[in-house]
């Protein structure tokens, strides 16, 4: 699939609760863009979610935003 759009249809696949996407937008904005293995557990568990799901969850929701800030969607990579 070459769409631009693969995090975001992922995103829309995952099926979560209005509740769990209000948690896990809060701390994405909030308290961190990229949650060490502690603070996951944490969110995983205030979401009622798996840590895989919700390290996945995060993954798709950074592409996201770096998309939205003009950036490449993958961290690290320098384009012309």
């Amino acid at each position: 699939m070459a769409s631009g759009r693969k995090g975001e249809d992922e995103m829309a696949n995952m099926h979560l609760a209005e509740d769990q996407i209000r948690v896990l937008e809060e701390n994405f904005s909030k308290v961190t863009k990229h949650p060490d293995k502690a603070t996951l557990t944490l969110i995983a568990a205030e979401c009622g979610l798996s840590e895989e799901r919700t390290a996945r969850w995060f993954r798709h929701r950074n592409v996201q935003w770096r998309r939205s800030e003009g950036l490449p969607a993958e961290p690290g990579f320098v384009t012309d």
